[in-house]
C-alpha cells in the first residue's frame, strides 16, 4: 500500500447521541490530515436526534450519514453499509463511546501501509470495563476534552489497561501465529484492509443480538491470511455507557454456537463448550488438544 493511504471510520450508532458526539469529538481532533480520512456515521434507527448531532461535524472533516429504520438489532448490516460506501482503503472500526488518542488514525494508516501481507489490528482500549465495575471512577478521571493527556495518565499509573492486556503479554503484540487468534479482534475499535474485509463477505447480517459478528468476520479475515496484532500507538478510551453483562454474555454465547455449527471444525467447536473457556486461555487449550488448525482440518475434510 502507498503512503498516501486512506481510511474509512465507521461508527455504527443507536440512541446514543452524547457518546457518538464524544467519539466525534476525538476524530475532528486526529492529526492525520483530513483528506487522509472519512468518516462514516451509519445509524440504526435512532429516535434522539442523532442525524442533527452528527450533521454539526461536517465541516470538520469529511463525513457521511446513513440512516437505517429501527428494525431491531442490527449492528452488522449497520457496518456493512459503511463498507459499501468506504472510500479508503483502509476500515477502521470504532464504536460510539470510543474515544480516539489523536494520533490513532495516523497508528492505523502507518502499520497498513508498513507491511504487504493483509492485517487485522486491534487499537488499544483503555477503561473497558465488561461490567460497568468502575464507571463511575472512569468518568471522573477521563477528561473528554483531553483524551490524549487522559491515555498519557493511564499508560503512566496503569490504570485501566485494555482487557486483553494479560494476552497481550503472554503472546506478544503480534499473535498472528496463534491458532485462534481471530478472538482478540474486537471491532469497538480495529482495522483491516478495505478490499480483503470486502472479498471475504463483511459482516454476516444474521448476527442480530449482541456479540461475535466482530470473532465471525476476524475468523473469515484469518483464514483469508490476515495477520493479527494490535497497535498500542492507536490508543483509545472506550467511555462508559449502561450495559448488562448478564444478557450481553447469554447473547454472545448464543451467537458464538451459531459460529461453532457455521464454520463446524474442532477449533470454533471449543466456543460452545461449558464451562466457557476464557478467550485469554483459549488459544493454550487449542494447542494442549493438539486440535488442527481450522485450515489443515478443512484441507483434510475435502482432501
Amino acid at each position: 500500500m502507498g503512503s498516501s493511504s486512506r481510511c474509512t471510520v465507521i461508527v455504527p450508532t443507536y440512541n446514543r447521541r452524547r457518546l457518538l458526539e464524544l467519539t466525534l469529538d476525538s476524530l475532528a481532533a486526529q492529526d492525520l490530515h483530513r483528506d487522509r480520512f472519512e468518516v462514516v456515521v451509519v445509524d440504526d434507527g435512532s429516535s434522539d436526534d442523532t442525524a442533527t448531532m452528527v450533521r454539526s461535524f461536517e465541516e470538520r472533516f469529511d463525513l457521511r450519514y446513513f440512516y437505517q429504520p429501527d428494525e431491531g438489532y442490527r449492528v452488522a448490516r449497520a457496518r456493512n453499509v459503511g463498507i459499501r460506501h468506504a472510500r479508503g482503503e483502509v476500515c477502521v472500526f470504532v464504536d460510539s463511546g470510543v474515544l480516539l488518542h489523536s494520533a490513532s488514525l495516523s497508528a492505523h494508516v502507518a502499520a497498513h501501509d508498513a507491511t504487504e501481507e493483509p492485517l487485522a489490528l486491534n487499537g488499544y482500549v483503555y477503561c473497558f470495563n465488561l461490567d460497568n465495575e468502575d464507571a463511575g471512577l472512569i468518568r471522573k478521571h477521563v477528561d473528554v476534552d483531553d483524551v490524549d493527556s487522559t491515555i498519557a495518565s493511564l499508560a503512566r499509573t496503569g490504570s485501566w489497561p485494555d482487557v486483553r492486556e494479560p494476552f497481550y503479554e503472554r503472546y506478544s503484540d503480534d499473535f498472528g501465529h496463534l491458532p485462534a487468534p481471530w478472538l482478540m479482534y474486537w471491532t469497538c475499535h480495529a482495522s483491516a484492509r478495505t478490499e480483503q474485509v470486502r472479498a471475504v463477505g463483511s459482516y454476516d447480517e444474521e448476527f442480530r443480538t449482541w456479540g461475535g459478528e466482530d470473532l465471525d468476520l476476524a475468523y473469515r479475515l484469518h483464514r483469508d491470511g490476515a495477520r493479527f496484532g494490535v497497535s498500542r500507538a492507536a490508543s483509545s478510551i472506550h467511555y462508559p455507557h449502561d450495559k448488562d453483562q448478564g444478557d450481553n454474555t447469554r447473547s454472545a454465547q448464543r451467537n458464538y454456537r451459531y459460529i461453532a455449527e457455521k464454520y463446524d471444525t474442532p477449533i470454533t467447536r471449543v466456543l460452545t463448550e461449558e464451562p466457557a473457556i476464557r478467550f485469554s486461555l483459549f488459544n493454550e487449550v487449542v494447542v494442549e488438544r493438539g486440535l488442527p488448525r481450522c485450515a489443515d482440518h478443512r484441507a483434510g475434510v475435502t482432501g
